[in-house]
């Protein structure tokens, strides 16, 4: 018998992209798998899901902010209803929720159908959404240990790592490296600086790159990959010239696959998301993290301590990230390629790249209870 999964993943690709990377795994271990998706049409993934060959519903729930919080309740009971209803017209055998606020609704749908199901927590500590929908079933997936302690008492709770795309599970710098240097442009012998900017030219990782192209400006050894984003506008191309650096900064708006800038790279330079954290230890690649200040409950500087525990990861501040600041840092590695080496391979350490097929097995065998 087919197994018929219903996921929850909706608001942020920090929820879809991992739940999209548990449907393939689970078409992958088992392909007569049956896979579709609960969202709501708040989020993004009324494009994303659809694109990747998936069907989605959607219920109308509310985020658990601001104002919302009066009217949550009835929201919940009333998305949940409509889940209930999802759950029974797909006759569903399992329903599994990747965080934000799709997933209590779809819990709360199973457990009124009495089907089994499972959340999956992706940030070292626990989103609200997450944290209720822990109320309304037996199994729990974390990608950190210190998330693990924040859930109730008599859980089953298993650390399973971050599901990541497929390509994630088969990374290999070494054969990767020379098809994607070429590909973007990057000369062979230098070290490359990874940047995961933003759209808008004032964000703090972008000005960051920009200033670090200038400070470099005039080595051969150090060179940047800057992601921009595709609504990036061409005021970034003015300052990098204007700094005499378009030789050392290579800007690109999209990546097709990010398997393929980390594979160029030799340090990256980014936020301390779930879903980088976990991308840098599979690939094995050192970074200077800076944490988003705004985070609720500093939650990436949490998602950040894994890394720099393992040696892999240094910390700065998001006022603190400067060339001034960061340069230095990279310079150091650059000089000591044993450093280097040293700290891709404690990233690795920690690095789950199988987390999408043990959290997959898992619901397999829920599925199969039933």
């Amino acid at each position: 018998m087919a197994a018929r999964v219903v996921i929850a993943a909706g608001g942020t690709g920090g929820h879809i992209y991992p739940g999209l990377a548990l449907a393939d795994a689970l078409r992958t271990l088992a392909p007569q798998t049956e896979v579709s998706f609960v969202g709501t049409t708040r989020g993004l993934e009324g494009d994303i899901i659809p694109r990747a060959g998936y069907e989605l519903d959607v219920v109308d729930m509310v985020p658990f902010t601001g104002a919302n919080r009066v009217v949550l309740p009835v929201a919940l009971l009333r998305a949940g209803a409509q889940s209930r209803r999802v759950l029974r017209r797909r006759a569903a055998h399992v329903a599994v929720g990747m965080g934000g606020y799709a997933s209590a609704p779809l819990l709360l749908g199973a457990r009124l159908s009495r089907l089994p199901s499972l959340i999956h927590e992706s940030g070292a500590i626990p989103g609200k959404a997450n944290l209720l929908a822990a109320r309304l079933t037996d199994n729990i997936a974390t990608s950190f240990h210190s998330a693990v302690a924040a859930f109730p008492p008599g859980k089953i709770v298993r650390v399973t790592g971050m599901p990541l795309a497929a390509e994630f599970s088969t990374f290999n710098r070494d054969r990767l490296r020379p098809d994607a240097r070429r590909a973007l442009g990057l000369p062979d012998d230098a070290c490359v600086l990874f940047v995961m900017g933003g759209s808008q030219g004032a964000t703090r990782l972008t000005t960051a790159a920009v200033e670090l192209g200038g400070r470099w400006r005039d080595r051969d050894d150090i060179h940047i990959l800057l992601k921009l984003g595709a609504r990036a506008g061409s005021e970034i191309d003015d300052r990098v010239a204007a700094l005499g650096a378009d030789k050392v900064v290579h800007r690109v708006a999209y990546l097709d696959r990010m398997d393929t800038a980390y594979a160029a790279a030799d340090v990256a330079l980014c936020r301390a998301g779930a879903g980088t954290v976990a991308e840098l230890a599979v690939t094995g690649l050192p970074a200077v993290l800076v944490p988003y200040p705004f985070a609720t409950g500093d939650h990436q500087r949490e998602n950040a301590g894994e890394l720099v525990a393992a040696g892999a990861a240094v910390v700065v501040a998001d006022g603190d990230a400067t060339a001034e600041t960061i340069g230095p840092l990279v310079e150091a590695l650059v000089a000591d390629r044993a450093e280097l080496a040293r700290r891709s391979a404690a990233a690795r350490s920690v690095g789950r790249p199988d987390a999408a097929q043990q959290l997959a097995r898992w619901v397999l065998e829920l599925a199969g209870s039933q």
